[in-house]
């Protein structure tokens, strides 16, 4: 099994994959900003977290704080359940003839996907790098 089979890295290719996926529809919107009838189009995102711990044959569990000197202070959870109701909403903006497309939020969206590849990539290259170093290839 070569160090990039781990399922920590075919989860961060994967992840990568859906960015350059991601990219190409982001692209796409923003080449069709002016055609007549054009919805914008967006692709669901996995989820990654997920992915990698199953993965890695464990499930997700909270991370909680533990008091190690007496003198700490104890921590709360963190948890996982936001206390805001998360809502999708389509384009409000709609032209006359019908393009769905709003330019700022195509490109705001483009500059995103840009930064998590980048931050994907970084990730990647990175836990490469450890690993080299640990085996001692380096």
């Amino acid at each position: 099994m070569a160090m990039t089979d781990l399922p920590i890295f075919r989860a961060i290719r994967e992840k990568m994959m859906f960015h350059e996926a991601r990219q190409r529809v982001l692209a796409e919107n923003v080449a069709n900003a002016e055609t007549p009838g054009y919805k914008a189009h967006e692709l669901a995102t996995p989820d990654f977290f997920r992915m990698a711990a199953a993965a890695g044959g464990g499930a997700i569990a909270p991370v909680a704080p533990r008091v190690t000197v007496a003198g700490h202070l104890p921590g709360r959870s963190i948890s996982t359940q936001s206390a805001f109701k998360q809502e999708r909403v389509a384009g409000y903006e709609i032209t006359p003839d019908g393009n769905g497309v709003v330019l700022e939020e195509q490109m705001m969206k483009v500059t995103g996907n840009q930064l998590d590849y980048q931050m994907a990539a970084s990730l990647y290259q990175r836990s490469l790098g450890i690993l080299k170093t640990a085996v001692g290839r380096r």
